[in-house]
């Protein structure tokens, strides 16, 4: 049986496919690729990712969250102030059973994004609120962890979060071993190959706790080219080499991992 891949954490509703969709989704179907778990940022980008699920009901696979950065669709990206959630509050309730994820949530406490103690306060006031929702409506969270991987572990185990994804993570194996012990998965982009930076954390997690995603349009193989789903193969392929294993067992793992913890999307 052809189990196909699941892209756990992308941004298909971005700008950046707009004017070529299509084919972007083509490519991505004959890659393999199952299912897209479709991640928002802001409120703004919530509507378009229902779209895309009306004109894809079997590859999209919508989560609704609010970013710890805000970019005011401008360059200058800033640190989420509460009031970016007030707007977003009525949308989770109102799509609750097309959502099959809260997300992209989180914390980003880089310096120049957040640099004061308020900005970080803010943060994690945005994120325990969309925790909540999340145990609320009894669904995962895909979760962005920059600079503060270890505040958003203990965070969620805090708050009795049994099921979430840590995305792109790059903290500590001892810090993703605490993630492990919670349940926790963790997923890895394209942009892993660029370098063995990751190499010791992905042989650290167990298989059993890591899914694939691409993130595209962004952490691709090269930085100044788009990313698209069908760059999951490129993933997969890393990770198997890291961890000694045949691509295709990477790929059906990976794959229930990735449909055990968001059972929403899981349409076969």
């Amino acid at each position: 049986m052809e189990h196909g891949f699941v892209d756990c954490h992308c941004h298909i509703a971005a700008r950046e496919f707009e004017e070529d969709l299509r084919d972007v989704i083509q490519r991505t179907t004959e890659a393999g690729v199952k299912t897209l778990v479709a991640v928002t940022e802001e409120v703004g980008e919530f509507a378009r990712v229902l779209q895309l699920q009306e004109r894809y009901p079997d590859v999209v696979a919508p989560c609704f969250g609010i970013h710890p950065l805000q970019g005011d669709g401008g360059p200058e990206q800033r640190s989420v102030k509460p009031q970016d959630l007030d707007a977003a509050l009525p949308q989770f309730y109102k799509h609750r059973e097309r959502l099959i994820a809260i997300g992209e949530i989180g914390l980003d406490f880089t310096p120049w994004c957040a640099p004061t103690q308020q900005d970080r306060d803010d943060q994690m006031n945005v994120f325990i609120k969309q925790l909540n929702i999340a145990k609320e409506l009894d669904l995962p969270v895909n979760v962005h962890s920059r600079s503060a991987a270890k505040v958003t572990i203990a965070t969620m185990r805090e708050h009795g979060v049994s099921r979430a994804l840590l995305h792109n993570f790059a903290g500590k194996p001892s810090v993703a071993l605490e993630g492990v012990k919670a349940g926790y998965l963790f997923s890895f982009p394209p942009a892993v190959c660029r370098n063995q930076e990751r190499d010791k954390l992905i042989k650290q997690i167990p298989l059993e706790h890591i899914c694939l995603e691409t993130d595209s349009p962004a952490l691709g193989l090269n930085r100044h080219v788009r990313n698209e789903p069908s760059n999951i193969v490129v993933s997969c392929r890393y990770i198997a080499n890291v961890k000694g294993l045949s691509p295709q067992t990477v790929q059906l793992v990976t794959t229930q991992n990735a449909y055990r913890l968001f059972p929403k999307a899981n349409r076969c």
